[in-house]
């Protein structure tokens, strides 16, 4: 009779055992352990992170980390960190967190479209993403690349299209590279390919063309106008004589750095450089800024006219006055320059 009541009392405690263990299993399992209002947060794991770091993140985002450091311990999460940007949802369990900093990286959104040279450019997707700007603008100058898909230092640029892209966050400088190239490969179809042989030039001449439309007016409506007038220049063999170049030029020297010009000067027409196309003829090596999507079209779809001429029109900010005869360009770049006068921008 004792030996059988010793017996009970091991079993009793056996189930107890086993009782709360189940529990404490259920608990660290299944049981909601967030503590955030929200409907949801985020988390970004670098590549770089170990589980500390990690946890680190999770700490103000849980209400029990002990229970989370069993369950991620038990399926090996400790030793098996992934980077990127991972959603954590208000109520989810142990388990369902695990599983989604595990296997559920989300992509970001990365912008752009103003930035004119690919150090800027870099600086801008790299706060978007995990990589710091010197390796993308590394990325975006390696020599056996840009050779290998046509493009120069010059025209590098030009790869980027400005748009919004969907990418994971640690996103390699590498990774991001190739899709650019692939959505530039995309934008640069069979029919854009066949304007721009009509037009006799080369896509990334296109671009360049592009960037100075889109120096000149960032009026959408104007800029297939604007691009007639340069591929009127082209086609008689007139220099392209376009203001924005001449900044470009300027700003590359020492003495304009940090400086705005908001009136071209004769001295800047002095400028030694392959972008003053007041010197040169043709189109400048590459691109002078990043041109929207609707300047690059404008080019390809541009108005067909025989104007050779365009001044600023001092009555309607953004817009120009177009003419055909270098008389009648004169007498509307003077107005505009009574205008400067007028309200003393005199560089």
């Amino acid at each position: 009779m004792y030996i059988k009541k010793i017996l009970w009392a091991i079993a009793l405690l056996g189930l107890t055992i086993i009782g709360y263990f189940a529990y404490y299993i259920y608990n660290a399992m299944l049981t909601p352990n967030t503590r955030f209002n929200n409907e949801e947060a985020y988390i970004f794991i670098r590549t770089t992170d170990d589980y500390s770091a990690v946890r680190a993140q999770l700490e103000p985002l849980l209400k029990d980390l002990s229970t989370f450091d069993v369950l991620a311990k038990q399926k090996k999460y400790t030793n098996n960190i992934k980077a990127g940007k991972y959603r954590i949802k208000k109520g989810m369990n142990n388990n369902d967190i695990i599983n989604s900093i595990r296997s559920g990286n989300i992509a970001v959104t990365v912008a752009f479209n103003n930035q004119n040279s690919l150090e800027k450019l870099a600086g801008r997707v790299a706060q978007q993403v995990e990589t710091d700007s010197l390796a993308l603008l590394t990325a975006m100058r390696d020599p056996a690349f840009l050779k290998a898909h046509d493009f120069t230092e010059s025209t590098a640029l030009g790869m980027y299209l400005p748009n919004s892209y969907q990418c994971y966050w640690n996103t390699s400088p590498e990774n991001f590279r190739a899709k650019m190239l692939k959505a530039y490969q995309h934008f640069w179809n069979a029919d854009r390919k066949a304007k721009a042989k009509a037009i006799h030039l080369k896509p990334h001449e296109v671009m360049a063309l592009a960037s100075i439309v889109y120096e000149e007016s960032k009026q959408a409506t104007e800029q297939p106008r604007i691009a007639g007038v340069y591929l009127n220049r082209l086609r008689i063999g007139m220099p392209l004589q376009a203001d924005p170049t001449l900044k470009f030029a300027a700003y590359q020297l020492p003495k304009y750095q940090n400086t705005i010009i908001k009136r071209v000067l004769n001295v800047h027409k002095e400028i030694q450089s392959p972008y003053n196309t007041y010197l040169n003829k043709g189109l400048p090596p590459g691109l002078i800024a990043m041109p929207n999507l609707s300047a690059v079209k404008a080019v390809l779809n541009h108005e067909k006219h025989n104007y050779l001429y365009f001044a600023a029109d001092p009555k309607r900010f953004g817009f120009h006055k177009f003419a055909k005869t270098l008389a009648q360009h004169n007498a509307n770049a003077s107005g505009y320059h009574r205008y400067l006068s007028l309200h003393g921008i005199k560089k």
